[in-house]
């Protein structure tokens, strides 16, 4: 009961905090203040290449220990996310955010690893490339997790974020060169801690995300941008 007063008077607070920063909105858009979790590069003729038919690769990640048993979590949704690879965990998300879109073409899951398994499993540039060729792909996308940590607590309150932070490059399979390329990092901050929270706040809600939602909301504006970048100019 003490808790559930607790976690409602955090609510109550933070509603207040939210309806004051609405005020300033206007405000902050003028200034043009933005997160800096995503940095992003490409080449100055991307628009120029006509890529349309992309190949995706799962990234690199590096191998994660298992989660220490605590007897008093349980089974939770937190702890089975933390079993599952990051690696699967983002290349599944950059997929499924892909084939949501139209103007390009997304080779599918199926084809591509069918391709990928006949061909060493070694991560340079002629290998990407191989494959590319192989599924008739103009650009082979890939990455690699670089931090996958879970959030311990719920929903309402935590005692430690979830953070995730992970790469992505666009590979010209005709030329094998990097064409594009964003870094994601973020660890979740409470709207109190960072100002510059707000617009996340309005997508995300008021609660506390798990290390895979923090990734997918990363992943989605990440691939909009890229959708942006080579797709909308040209149609």
């Amino acid at each position: 009961m003490i808790g559930c007063l607790v976690a409602r008077a955090r609510i109550f607070k933070m509603m207040k905090f939210v309806k004051i920063l609405v005020v300033l909105c206007p405000f902050l858009a003028a200034c043009g203040l933005t997160p800096g979790n995503i940095q992003s590069k490409k080449s100055s003729d991307l628009e120029a290449r006509n890529i349309r038919r992309i190949a995706v690769l799962a990234p690199v990640s590096p191998p994660t220990a298992a989660p220490p048993k605590n007897p008093l979590l349980g089974t939770t949704s937190e702890t089975r996310t933390e079993r599952q690879d990051p690696g699967e965990v983002l290349i599944r998300l950059v997929y499924s955010a892909m084939v949501a879109l139209p103007g390009w073409q997304i080779i599918s899951e199926s084809e591509v690893k069918d391709v990928s398994e006949s061909i060493a499993q070694t991560n340079n540039m002629a290998r990407l490339r191989k494959i590319g060729e192989l599924v008739y792909a103009d650009a082979v996308l890939t990455g690699r997790m670089l931090r996958y940590r879970e959030r311990v607590g719920g929903d309402i309150g935590v005692q430690s974020p979830a953070s995730v932070a992970f790469t992505i490059e666009l590979i010209d399979v005709q030329r094998g060169d990097v064409v594009w390329s964003t870094r994601f990092d973020e660890t979740q901050k409470g709207l109190s801690e960072n100002i510059l929270s707000l617009g996340d706040i309005r997508e995300r809600g008021l609660r506390w995300l798990t290390a895979e939602q923090l990734a997918q909301d990363g992943v989605r504006k990440i691939i909009n941008q890229l959708h942006q970048t080579i797709v909308r100019p040209s149609s």
